[in-house]
């Protein structure tokens, strides 16, 4: 399939969009599968030049749609259900200086998502061993940042929810390495739930 103008490929990169966006909130794929495959489901074998693909900001917009066109009566009930658990949570990782990402934070969550926060400590082994004190079992990951430094992630079932927490040592709050992302603090997350009872 060629694409000649950049209406056409604004067109695509819309409709990848859709798609993708469609995959995450139905089957709670991540962004990156959800947009190769929906690239490769319009494309076939061609090979995809990257201005084609959306970025995560349209497909996140497109959740957003998605959610409110087909799951309007249900996930706003489920979105606040996992802001309180992550709060819950953030409360009880106090310490650790938990920060809320992803789609728990940005608003898109639904049914398959889980929750996803960021820690910090002074030696990341602090917060494995404090979940085991309390009795909670959790899986091992690992991950490589930007810089391919290695970063551990704890998993968890939390009240039925999926919970990751992703560690990484104070060094990276206080020289804001991951800022990239969006998140929020235990405050900032307040402030969200109180501005949400408000609307």
């Amino acid at each position: 399939m060629m694409i000649h103008t950049p209406n056409e490929a604004e067109n695509l990169r819309a409709e990848i969009a859709a798609l993708a966006a469609r995959m995450i909130a139905e089957d709670g794929a991540d962004y990156a599968s959800a947009k190769r495959k929906a690239a490769k489901q319009l494309l076939g074998n061609h090979k995809v030049k990257g201005d084609v693909l959306p970025d995560n900001a349209q497909i996140e917009q497109e959740v957003r749609e998605y959610n409110e066109l087909f799951f309007g009566d249900t996930q706003p009930q489920r979105l606040l259900h996992l802001r309180q658990l992550a709060l819950e949570l953030m409360e009880e990782l106090e310490r650790y200086c938990p920060y809320l990402v992803g789609a728990v934070l940005n608003g898109t969550a639904g049914n398959h998502s889980d929750i996803h926060l960021h820690l910090f400590a002074d030696n990341t082994k602090e917060v494995a061993i404090y979940l085991l004190n309390k009795d909670v079992q959790f899986e091992v990951s690992e991950s490589f940042n930007n810089r391919n430094e290695s970063i551990e992630t704890l998993s968890f079932m939390y009240k039925n929810e999926g919970v990751h927490l992703v560690l990484q040592d104070q060094d990276a709050i206080r020289s804001g390495h991951g800022r990239s992302t969006e998140r929020a603090n235990a405050a900032g997350l307040r402030a969200i739930l109180a501005e949400a009872e408000t609307e």
